[in-house]
């Protein structure tokens, strides 16, 4: 892991990078899956169990 002798600004500057990854990166690519996925879910099951919306 992170070694103890990191001094307080190397470890800020690593929290730093890592929120910023977290923010820019790691959030809206989770989203992307998220929305994607539940997307597909939905389609899916109309094609092959529900049929069109208002249909029934």
């Amino acid at each position: 892991m992170l070694s103890e002798e990191m001094d307080d600004q190397e470890r800020g500057r690593y929290e730093w990078r890592t929120f910023l990854f977290i923010i820019v990166l790691l959030f809206p690519i989770l989203s992307v899956i998220f929305v994607g996925g539940y997307g597909f879910f939905i389609w899916a099951m109309q094609v092959f169990f529900l049929g069109p919306p208002g249909h029934g």
